[in-house]
């Protein structure tokens, strides 16, 4: 692992403009743009916990051949990069592919282009099509993952990072709720401080940032686990209402 959040961020760089060139050759005219999203665009990239975000817009889309050569390549060229890579996609029209609302946002406001043939610009998702998403599988995925740490008597290696993010998420989910837009996790975090919904522990999701910020081993929030269901209850009371 690099010693530093930008040498890890310059490597990731380097690493993602190897796939842009890598999609230009596979796809040739076919490729209208591919793009740094999430904390590779806007700050906020950690050496430890980020992914490696890219979206990538083409004619007809992808198929899952064409995935599954990319994740080849990508891990012969940087084996402790590819893993990292999270790949959303779509077609022109946006009528298939990867690219949820969040992610959607993210690519018409924050993205940062690597390649582009064409600027293709789908509709934003509306205030009311973010919170649908987010009550969804979004909510459930994380509402799951919480309570199945809370009950975990050890922390793998394996769960540093999902541990991690399921303390995180509230404010993530909380900022976008409110907002219909996507930001980094101390924009997320800092806009608790005014607009936490009530029963949020705030302090928790601040120790978390303060983890993610180290790049540390998250063992000391562990014994905090059990404060994770009522962070889930707080927020199920907010996208209730």
């Amino acid at each position: 692992m690099p010693d530093t959040d930008e040498d890890a961020r310059s490597a990731a760089l380097e690493f993602a403009r190897a796939m842009a060139a890598y999609w230009q050759a596979a796809l040739g005219g076919e490729l209208l743009g591919f793009y740094l999203v999430g904390s590779l665009a806007h700050d906020g990239f950690n050496r430890r916990y980020s992914d490696i975000d890219v979206a990538l817009v083409s004619e007809n889309g992808l198929t899952d051949a064409m995935i599954e050569d990319m994740g080849a390549h990508a891990a012969a060229i940087a084996p402790g990069l590819a893993p990292k890579l999270s790949l959303f996609w779509s077609d022109r029209g946006f009528t298939k592919g990867r690219f949820p609302p969040l992610d959607r946002i993210d690519y018409l406001e924050h993205a940062v282009v690597l390649v582009e043939r064409e600027a293709v610009r789908p509709d934003r998702p509306t205030l009311d099509e973010v919170r649908a998403y987010l009550q969804g599988r979004p909510f459930e995925v994380w509402a799951q993952r919480a309570a199945r740490f809370a009950t975990l008597d050890l922390l793998a290696a394996a769960d540093h990072k999902p541990y991690l993010r399921a303390h995180l998420y509230p404010a993530r989910l909380v900022f976008s709720w409110m907002t219909g837009d996507v930001a980094s996790n101390d924009t997320a975090v800092a806009y608790l401080s005014e607009n936490a919904p009530h029963g949020l522990n705030v302090a928790l999701i601040a120790r978390a940032l303060s983890c993610r910020h180290q790049a540390a081993d998250p063992e000391h929030l562990f014994r905090e686990r059990g404060l994770l269901p009522g962070q889930v209850a707080a927020c199920r009371r907010m996208i209730s209402c």
